[in-house]
């Protein structure tokens, strides 16, 4: 009974992540854009784009800490400098969060 009752559980989790969108498909469909605090925003509020940004900046905050430690520095410079390359990276079409606060298309 234990086996059964994990081989489903182990299912539905893999299931349920068969449906999550991945960052470059978020990002390709304009849901969430980068920052410039290093950090991706949800260009339209709903709830794959919401999971993306929170899954991608828990991730990005863990990194930025490691680098900081490692180098002596603040994890909001280590996100500052992060930030000027994300959005470097970022495609044609995809959104940018500019200096005012608006999301605009890159």
């Amino acid at each position: 009974m234990k086996t059964k009752l994990l081989v489903f559980t182990a299912g539905l989790l893999l299931s349920l992540n068969a449906f999550a969108i991945s960052l470059q498909d978020a990002k390709s469909q304009g849901l969430v854009g980068e920052q410039a605090n290093g950090y991706l925003g949800t260009v339209i509020n709903e709830p794959q784009a919401n999971s993306v940004a929170k899954e991608v900046n828990a991730k990005r905050k863990a990194h930025y800490e490691k680098i900081a430690k490692k180098n002596g520095i603040t994890v909001n410079e280590v996100a500052k400098l992060a930030a000027q390359k994300a959005m470097k990276a970022t495609k044609r079409g995809q959104y940018i969060k500019d200096s005012n606060g608006k999301w605009v298309k890159k």
